[in-house]
């Protein structure tokens, strides 16, 4: 029950983060640096704590009490996911929001899920998963085979979109729906954005120690009652201010070099409307992780945990791109071939479900003796 819990939380999560670009697609007159920002303080600074205050009483007591170099490892790790969540934005102007999504997360899956394993198999930890433990049981090979194939899925999907540049650049294809589409471009900020998003999940393992106190706390005051399924929304308050550091510098930059400033006050555009779908966006956006630190508190802080929710983000980015129809006007084997993309990672986030539900059974009969 608790594996279906979980991945019912990384589901919402993953249509949260997989839909929370579709808000800006509503902002008119804006430069990208302008509506992104004013997303982002939503996303980063005034949702987090907002979050955590509803959920974990006194919760600054516990980043107070938090070893300082913890909380600067924490941050670290957040102003390099903050550069793969700046590029993100890029890679999926420049390659669509169902092609953008699927190559930035699923590098973003891959590196996310298993450097925090090979870590730990230098560095061991109580409750811990480490790259020998995948490697020899039974669950753990599940998991190892469910990344494999969100990897083969993303390849396919990576292939749709060659597919679909090359009629672009012939006119086969329909440019108006398509306007921003820079393959070469896209594609090398994707690289960029899908390695350092990775860093997200890093921040949450080195900001463990905040997560569990709250949980400790919480425990104690609910016994029987499972781990704290908001655990970990102390911890997104430092990660996430790590990530408002890189992004606001960047689109100060912007502002000033393109001399979009006047953007916040340009009442030729609908200024309120504006201001109202960024911050939905940005909003829309936290959930993503307000629902994984739900998810993982079922499922547990390992690959699999990562790798479902990275693969449940694919799933309804590209949805959206079909929904949106960026790719209309692509030929039929074009859309086949994304389609057969997202089936494979459908499998893939299956596969490591089956994983998961083997090793919570596995656990429960070593609690009750069995």
């Amino acid at each position: 029950m608790q594996v279906i819990f979980g991945v019912i939380f990384h589901f919402i999560g993953g249509f949260a983060s997989g839909s929370f670009y579709i808000p800006y697609k509503k902002v008119k007159g804006w430069a990208w640096e302008s509506y992104w920002i004013i997303g982002g303080l939503f996303s980063w600074l005034i949702v987090p704590p907002l979050a955590a205050w509803l959920t974990i009483p006194h919760f600054t007591e516990i980043i107070a009490d938090t070893n300082g170099s913890i909380l600067l490892l924490t941050y670290f790790f957040g102003l390099l996911w903050g550069i793969g969540g700046l590029t993100y934005g890029l890679g999926v102007r420049y390659l669509g929001v169902s092609l953008g999504s699927t190559i930035i997360l699923g590098l973003c899956a891959v590196f996310g899920s298993l450097i925090p394993s090979v870590y730990y198999n230098f560095f061991p930890q109580n409750g811990k998963d480490t790259i020998t433990t995948l490697a020899t049981t039974h669950w753990g090979q599940l998991v190892l085979l469910g990344i494999a194939l969100t990897l083969v899925g993303i390849i396919i999907c990576g292939k749709a979109g060659v597919m679909k540049e090359k009629e672009l650049s012939t006119g086969q294809a329909d440019v108006e729906d398509n306007k921003d589409y820079r393959f070469g471009l896209g594609i090398a900020v994707a690289i960029v954005s899908g390695v350092l998003s990775a860093c997200f999940n890093f921040g949450i393992e080195a900001g463990k120690t905040m997560a569990d106190q709250a949980n400790t706390v919480w425990m104690a005051a609910h016994n029987g009652q499972g781990n704290f399924l908001f655990q970990n929304n102390v911890v997104y308050i430092i990660i996430l201010w790590g990530g408002l550091t890189t992004n606001f510098i960047w689109c100060m930059i912007l502002n000033a070099r393109n001399k979009t400033f006047g953007d916040y006050t340009n009442k030729k555009t609908p200024l309120l409307k504006n201001y109202i779908f960024s911050a939905l966006a940005g909003t829309t956006w936290f959930l993503q992780f307000f629902f994984y630190g739900m998810g993982e508190s079922r499922l547990g802080n390992g690959a699999s945990s990562w790798i479902l929710h990275m693969a449940f983000i694919i799933l309804i980015a590209n949805a959206w791109g079909l929904v949106l129809k960026e790719w209309r006007g692509v030929s039929k084997k074009a859309l086949i071939t994304v389609i057969a993309g997202i089936a494979v990672i459908i499998i893939s986030v299956l596969v490591v479900g089956k994983g998961n539900s083997i090793k919570d059974k596995e656990t429960t009969a070593a609690v009750s003796g069995k």
